[in-house]
């Protein structure tokens, strides 16, 4: 099969387009031609080595981590697929491997497409709704009633995450840009800071939750606007000790990530706060939820631009311009 492939850590590399061979099927998985295939940060950022103390893949790999298509055979052990099935799916870490033409995933982390999304749309709903999903109703618990500061709003989690904290019945804070103040405000924000005209500590305060995803500056300046109990949760780190105790990782490892988090929760200590570094997991289950939500019309998925399969190295080169409205999604087939 055709598939771009990691051949060695580098900033900025280039994906190297190439013949691999057919996706292993194990017992209980599905084998799925892939249809689309939605583009992250995180793939990026996988290809500089970033995440190789946490995600060591061996090169040459293929990268990818959200996808749409048609299931072509299915294990011995499949019971909730088969083939002929439309899906999508978020494959747990070490499986992953979406821009390819198939790909072969755990029945576990698979959902039935949404009826009412293409498949282009439906690839760029798995990582972002999950990374939502887990970070505002498993981790946060937030709440109806409750105040949840979400920045970057415009972006893949920040637009998913707005329509969800919005369907659970909080009030949203959102921070962006003036080009985008009206397309968060379209998703549900309450409250939008333009980051350009205002700095979001100044005007918001008593927050019960805010959601990170940009850098070190934004992590703690967001102390300042919870509330003391507020929890705040990042996706864009540092990692924490619980982290490297939860994944299982050794002591050496618990012991950087304690280091590399320990002024933030030294401050989040000072504030009455928590901090916690939050990665999300794969969980068919849960797209499953989603689905509902997506057919019910509670969430839509906003997309910025489809790439040709050919453009993948183009796609992941505007991801990380950081302009990209909502989702990013390449066309396989």
């Amino acid at each position: 099969m055709k598939a771009f492939v990691v051949d060695k850590y580098k900033k900025k590399g280039t994906l190297r387009l190439a013949d691999m061979p057919a996706p292993e099927l194990r017992h209980d998985d599905v084998l799925v031609e892939i249809h689309a295939a939605g583009v992250n940060l995180l793939d990026a950022k996988i290809r500089d080595g970033e995440f190789k103390l946490i995600l060591p893949y061996r090169p040459p790999f293929v990268l990818g981590h959200d996808v749409a298509g048609i299931v072509v055979r299915v294990g011995p052990k499949v019971r909730r697929f088969k083939v002929g099935d439309e899906v999508y799916a978020r494959p747990r870490d070490h499986r992953v491997g979406k821009f390819a033409e198939f790909i072969a995933m755990n029945e576990a982390d698979v959902a039935l497409k949404p009826k009412n999304l293409t498949m282009e749309e439906a690839a760029s709903i798995p990582l972002v709704g999950l990374t939502a999903w887990q970070a505002l109703v498993e981790r946060a618990e937030l709440k109806k009633g409750q105040k949840v500061l979400i920045h970057a709003g415009s972006g893949g989690v920040g637009t998913m995450a707005i329509q969800l904290a919005k369907h659970i019945g909080a009030t949203v804070a959102t921070t962006t840009s003036t080009a985008n103040v009206d397309l968060v405000r379209s998703l549900g924000a309450d409250v939008v800071v333009d980051y350009k005209k205002a700095d979001f500590e100044n005007v918001l305060q008593g927050y019960d939750v805010v959601l990170n995803s940009l850098g070190k500056d934004t992590l703690e300046k967001s102390l300042r606007v919870l509330k003391p109990g507020g929890r705040l949760i990042s996706i864009s780190g540092p990692p924490d000790p619980e982290f490297a105790r939860e994944n299982g990782f050794g002591w050496l490892l618990q012991q950087v990530m304690r280091l590399l988090s320990f002024s933030i929760r030294r401050k989040s200590k000072r504030h009455r706060v928590s901090y916690s570094f939050f990665f999300m997991t794969a969980n068919g289950g849960q797209l499953e939820q989603i689905t509902a939500l997506i057919e019910a019309g509670a969430i839509r998925p906003v997309m910025d631009r489809v790439f040709p399969f050919e453009k993948t190295n183009e796609a992941l080169a505007y991801i990380e311009t950081g302009r990209a409205k909502g989702k990013v999604v390449i066309a396989v087939k």
